[in-house]
């Protein structure tokens, strides 16, 4: 006589949950209520639309019990990154070491300029403050103040522990990723943030001036009353696909005042009476912004087409 518990286990349910890790065409949710981890497929639907889950989506799942599940339906998401592909995302954690690698405002610029265009709140962390050397103490200092005159979130601390402090509350409720130029130091943040996950951490190249790419996968962990995503580092991020006449929407210290350029659509370079290069000559807007903002321009405007 069969159990009638086994006919239970035997009935698909339909759950409600997050992707917290994608891998060898498996998706793990986690499940709404219960906080159970479900380890599912995609349905068929999926690659015939040529869509693809992300970490961080939230799903809807049938399952029969923990260890044969589909994912049915993606809900609808507020924000989706492609580098790293993790959809969800409220805050990023954007690591610049000040030294080995040096600070690279061009680079950090387009970091910026990504995550405002996908909707992230960027907060700054400047890693390696104690491997400074005083001769750069000075350019240091320049750099944490324009990106916090900027309205940018800036977290300066030489000591792990207290900057560990200063990110609870920006963690709490909600999904934060760390992304970063390659060597910066993401791997031991993210190595003394969760201690079981024991990421390999890289060498720095000399000769590239960066470090190799060590994480491999992207997974959601709980931490602070939030969640934090181990990304892969990468050293570059393509951003021609903006459209060269938002991009100023994009700096928010542009952005402010754009509207009080004389031509409506100002690209800021050749017009006249442009509110953004009188703030450049009357030195409210750093001059290194403004460089990293007419070289993402001209990329931009002589970028091929893609199809």
């Amino acid at each position: 006589m069969s159990n009638p518990q086994d006919h239970l286990q035997e009935t698909a349910s339909t759950y409600t949950g997050q992707i917290i890790k994608a891998l060898s065409g498996f998706y793990y949710v986690e499940e709404t209520e219960t906080k159970e981890i479900f380890t599912t497929r995609g349905r068929g639907q999926f690659r015939n639309t040529q869509t693809t889950p992300l970490v961080g989506d939230f799903v809807e799942f049938t399952a029969t019990n923990t260890k044969e599940g589909t994912v049915m339906k993606i809900l609808p998401r507020y924000s989706e990154m492609i580098r790293p592909a993790v959809a969800n995302v409220d805050v990023a954690l954007l690591v610049a070491s000040v030294t080995e690698p040096q600070i690279q405002p061009k680079l950090l610029d387009r970091f910026l300029v990504y995550l405002e265009s996908v909707n992230v709140e960027p907060v700054i962390y400047f890693s390696k403050l104690d491997l400074a050397k005083d001769k750069d103490h000075d350019q240091i200092k320049f750099f944490i103040d324009t990106y916090s005159n900027v309205g940018y979130k800036v977290i300066v601390s030489s000591s792990l522990d207290e900057m560990l402090d200063q990110l609870k509350d920006i963690v709490r409720d909600h999904t934060m990723v760390v992304v970063g130029q390659s060597g910066v130091g993401k791997s031991t943040l993210l190595n003394r943030l969760l201690p079981g996950l024991d990421i390999e951490t890289g060498e720095i190249s000399t000769s590239l001036g960066r470090g190799r790419h060590t994480t491999r996968h992207t997974e959601l962990h709980d931490i602070f009353g939030g969640k934090i995503a181990d990304t892969p580092g990468f050293s570059s991020i393509d951003i021609d696909q903006l459209d060269k006449i938002q991009l100023s929407n994009y700096f928010p210290e542009m952005r402010a005042i754009q509207d009080q350029c004389q031509f409506r659509g100002c690209t800021h370079i050749h017009e006249p009476k442009c509110a953004v290069k009188n703030a450049l000559a009357a030195g409210e807007i750093a001059q290194t912004r403004y460089d990293s903002y007419f070289q993402i321009f001209e990329e931009i405007e002589n970028a091929k087409p893609k199809y």
